[in-house]
């Protein structure tokens, strides 16, 4: 393991740049997909997540354009309900959260089962669970989330999670409906909401 040894005896004195959380900006990108409309972004961490995120953004027709300042321009406008391959979605955690947002916007979604996850294995069970409660069919059938919206589309309602999870809040978050939501993350204060910049 790396480590940072500091010797002391002299004042430190300057200045860093400080990049925006990659834990913020990947369910940012993911919202993208709710809406036809251009989202901007600032301050996006120039990471492997979040370049993996982009190319599996692009699977779904969305156009990402990196501007000065970290800035990230994403339109949705032409964004269509495709599959992203499983070679990509297997390496990133994260890349359940385009689930929701594609079921919200094409009534249906069929998702690889996400991985790349440094601390170990993690379940999804409560994101399905979240979704069920907006009103969504969801099945896992070989290694594929499948979820379709039943009646009116997605709905909201009391959400009670029953462990702590950032992930399955914001599954659930950017529709605005959730009134309670057991959970809560130390990742900052926004925890990543896709309707905050």
């Amino acid at each position: 393991m790396d480590r940072l040894v500091i010797r002391g005896g002299r004042r430190i004195e300057g200045s860093v740049q400080i990049c925006g959380a990659k834990n913020a900006a990947l369910p940012q990108i993911a919202a993208a997909l709710l809406s036809s409309e251009r989202l901007e972004l600032g301050n996006v961490p120039e990471v492997t997540d979040v370049t993996t995120m982009l190319a599996m953004m692009q699977e779904f027709g969305v156009v990402a354009t990196r501007g000065p300042g970290r800035m990230l321009v994403l339109d949705a406008s032409g964004a269509r309900n495709a599959q992203a391959p499983y070679d990509m979605v297997r390496r990133m955690r994260a890349s359940i959260l385009v689930l929701a947002p594609l079921l919200a916007r094409f009534g249906s979604a069929r998702v690889s089962m996400p991985g790349g996850c440094a601390i170990g294995a993690r379940p999804i069970d409560l994101h399905l669970k979240a979704l069920d409660a907006l009103g969504a069919d969801v099945n896992i059938e070989s290694g594929y989330i499948h979820a379709r919206t039943r009646g009116d589309g997605l709905r909201g309602g009391r959400i009670v999670l029953s462990t702590p999870s950032m992930g399955a809040t914001l599954t659930a978050r950017p529709y605005r409906t959730v009134h309670a939501i057991h959970g809560g993350d130390p990742d900052g204060p926004d925890g990543g909401d896709p309707r905050t910049g």
